[in-house]
């Protein structure tokens, strides 16, 4: 059978067709996987969706946001840069965006705290607050990542976005522009060959301060732990794509008057939401990127949702349980889910489901920092249980209770008897008892194997 040409284009990608073409080769079939991934993920519809979902919530909250951020500033009395700031992101938007920046502002200026009642401060509050925690969804999707920050995490780390964010961005203006006033500089200006590079670099900065806020939020935003490299490599990418997307963008609405006559006053409305979407698009586009960089592994298989065998998912719960025993007995120690995934080498997405279920029988628990912990004492809980949440739980069920032929049913129960009794009446305590002798044992055995070489 023929194959068609996505087929090929897969086979011919992930082939060392290019590779064997020396260095070149290796470089540009590196690119064109990432690439390949890249696209592939944008296609299947999910980081679309998300983004489209970043809009809502942007149209929900943008002056509540602004509110909350422009009364950190204000009290420093350097509110006016942040200011300049939305003036350049919605430039592009041409006279139209600076009409839509002026309503905004005259929104955000209105908020009072005296004005606002109880409820509705409360409500602005939620609004403000949901727009982080929706972008950290969205990136912990791309991560792989099924649990979000604890309430405690998620309030503290989020308070401190809301309020160190801007004043960062002002501060790296404010550094920017002293620098510029510089004599050293102002000498490097009027020099003629470096007064070009000078200038240009100083158009680009919008750029790079895009690309640094795009890292941060690779950085810190996900619920995992997000190497530094990543996190640049994806920052740099969604500043190029930014800084693309801006010509492009700013030409179409220069030259799209055919617009303006089919949908009138609401082509404003329009354009303004399809440029946020975009933004929002381009920032998943280069979390995408640096989850890449950080998990070259998951180039060619993609997003897809992990499916395990009865026996992975009894020896995942065992060993899950037995890593919570052993960290619970090292006061210095402690285990968040990433650190478990870690471990495991296992994607957390591929654990909740065990651990959900291990939750629900009563076997783990997780404190407000999201460590895991054994939910009762460890000489309680027997190995049995815990094969036991494996064996039932997990079920979606169906409308009805199957009909089993009875010699299956009792084979099957009989499976099930000899699974459990293999356990005994082994305990937790025990299982990480045996455990930490059998590692020493074997310690103990390599030593005595390089003594015997010596």
């Amino acid at each position: 059978m023929k194959a068609n040409p996505i087929e090929r284009l897969n086979e011919f990608i992930w082939s060392d067709v290019l590779e064997r073409q020396g260095r070149i080769g290796r470089i540009v079939a590196t690119l064109l996987r990432y690439l390949y991934a890249v696209l592939r993920d944008i296609f299947s519809g999910q980081i679309t969706m998300r983004a489209m979902s970043l809009v809502y919530t942007t149209l929900l909250s943008i002056v509540p946001l602004l509110a909350f951020s422009f009364s950190v500033l204000k009290g420093l009395g350097i509110h006016e840069k942040l200011e300049e700031q939305m003036y350049l992101f919605l430039e592009p938007l041409g006279d139209r965006g600076v009409e839509i920046t002026d309503k905004v502002m005259a929104l955000v200026y209105n908020v009072n705290g005296r004005v606002l009642g109880g409820l509705s401060l409360a409500f602005f509050l939620w609004t403000a607050i949901s727009m982080v925690q929706k972008v950290e969804e969205s990136l912990n999707y791309v991560w792989y990542v099924s649990e979000n920050r604890s309430f405690a995490r998620r309030f503290t780390e989020y308070m401190f976005v809301l309020m160190v964010g801007p004043l960062a961005i002002v501060i790296a203006l404010g550094m920017i522009t002293a620098l510029q006033n510089q004599e050293i500089v102002q000498y490097l200006l009027e020099n003629q060959i470096v007064g070009s590079l000078f200038v240009a670099t100083s158009k680009l900065t919008p750029y790079f301060l895009v690309a640094a806020v795009f890292a941060f939020l690779y950085w810190f935003m996900p619920n995992t732990r997000v190497s530094f490299l990543p996190a640049i490599v994806g920052g740099l990418a969604g500043g190029f794509i930014w800084a693309s997307m801006v010509i492009i963008f700013t030409t179409f609405v220069a030259t799209a008057a055919a617009r303006q006559a089919v949908y009138a006053s609401f082509a404003i409305a329009i354009v303004t939401l399809i440029w946020l979407y975009l933004n929002w698009l381009i920032l998943l586009i280069g979390a995408q990127l640096a989850f890449y960089v950080q998990n070259p592994a998951y180039l060619k298989i993609g997003r897809q949702d992990p499916r395990l065998s009865n026996s992975v998912r009894e020896r995942l719960a065992l060993n899950i349980m037995l890593l919570v025993g052993r960290t619970f007995r090292d006061p210095a120690a402690s285990l968040p889910i990433q650190a478990l995934s870690d471990s495991l080498q296992i994607p957390s997405l591929a654990l909740a489901p065990v651990l959900e279920d291990l939750e629900s029988r009563g076997l783990i628990t997780a404190n407000e920092k999201g460590e895991l912990l054994p939910a009762r004492e460890m000489a309680r809980i027997q190995v049995r249980d815990i094969l036991e949440v494996i064996r039932s739980e997990g079920e979606t069920g169906s409308h009805r209770e199957p009909t089993w032929d009875p010699y299956v049913d009792a084979l099957g129960q009989k499976l099930n008897e000899a699974a459990l009794s293999a356990a005994g009446t082994m305990t937790l305590s025990e299982l990480v008892d045996a455990a930490v002798q059998s590692s020493g044992d074997d310690s103990a055995s390599r030593d005595r194997h390089l003594v015997d070489e010596d």
